[in-house]
């Protein structure tokens, strides 16, 4: 599997999309289609693989299912992982043989994405640091009350910094990553130290993910039953992702009509006594 010139470039433009906040708003762009669960599924159209983009976005998204950046400070770019790292997943997978949905092939398409995901910090703070130029040509213009420059600031100038550090990074690592996969198989054969290292440690990432996940939202003991009843469901009676989406919906709306009337109970006698007194 060879990533061509054209299918580089267009990833490329997905990265530049995936981070530039002005094109459809942050939602759209950084927690949508930076997303590696969307981000696979783009690059399975893109490259003509649609079930191993989602397989290999699914494994890397469980990594990353807990980054935030806090104050733009990022300990990996989801931005590389989705649209460099899940190609080069991508054809890693096809070229060592590897059944995208088996136990290997998602260790190995975890290791690429945080090894791209790492490197793609420096991309993340490059273009923060570029767009500071812009800033500063926005604050000039603001006070020489040039108000009408800010739409070039705000829409146009930032192109700039996406297309040093997002376009020709992402089309260059996609376009000659082929090669650089076929010399890692060539160096690093599937039964030697090196790969089983990179399978074992790659099968421990997605806990990490789930870990820090873990840490946001549990809070009590008591939250922990909730948490692993869904993996109770997958490993007990094997329910896949969507079944139990809808059986946590069903549970989640039982739950919210419970506090709703346990509010109603709170209200309905101080309203009952604000009665008596006018009464009174």
């Amino acid at each position: 599997m060879t990533i061509s010139w054209l299918q580089a470039a267009i990833l490329g433009l997905f990265a530049c999309l995936a981070s530039m906040p002005g094109l459809g708003g942050t939602s759209i762009g950084n927690y949508t289609l930076g997303r590696p669960l969307i981000g696979g599924f783009v690059c399975g159209l893109i490259l003509g693989d649609v079930s191993t983009g989602i397989l290999v976005g699914c494994a890397m998204q469980v990594v990353y299912i807990a980054l935030v950046t806090p104050g733009g400070t990022v300990s990996a770019d989801v931005r590389a992982v989705s649209y460099i790292g899940i190609p080069l997943a991508m054809v890693a997978l096809k070229s060592y043989g590897l059944d995208a949905s088996s136990v290997e092939g998602a260790a190995l398409a975890t290791s690429f994405g945080t090894m791209v995901g790492t490197v793609g910090t420096v991309l993340f703070y490059g273009t923060a640091t570029m767009n500071l130029v812009w800033q500063h040509i926005g604050w000039t213009a603001v006070e020489k009350g040039d108000y009408h420059k800010l739409y070039i600031v705000d829409m146009v100038l930032p192109w700039i910094s996406h297309i040093i550090f997002s376009f020709i990074p992402t089309l260059i690592m996609c376009r000659m990553g082929a090669d650089v996969v076929e010399l890692i198989k060539t160096s690093l054969p599937m039964d030697g130290l090196a790969m089983k290292t990179l399978f074992t440690v790659g099968s421990l990432l997605p806990c990490v993910g789930i870990a820090i996940l873990l840490k946001q939202i549990a809070q009590k003991a008591t939250d922990f039953i909730p948490y692993l009843f869904g993996f109770t469901l997958a490993a007990s009676l094997h329910v896949n992702l969507v079944s139990a989406t809808v059986i946590a919906a069903l549970f989640a709306m039982i739950h919210y009509n419970l506090k709703m009337l346990q509010l109603k109970k709170v209200a309905a006698p101080a309203a009952g006594y604000d009665d008596d007194e006018e009464d009174i």
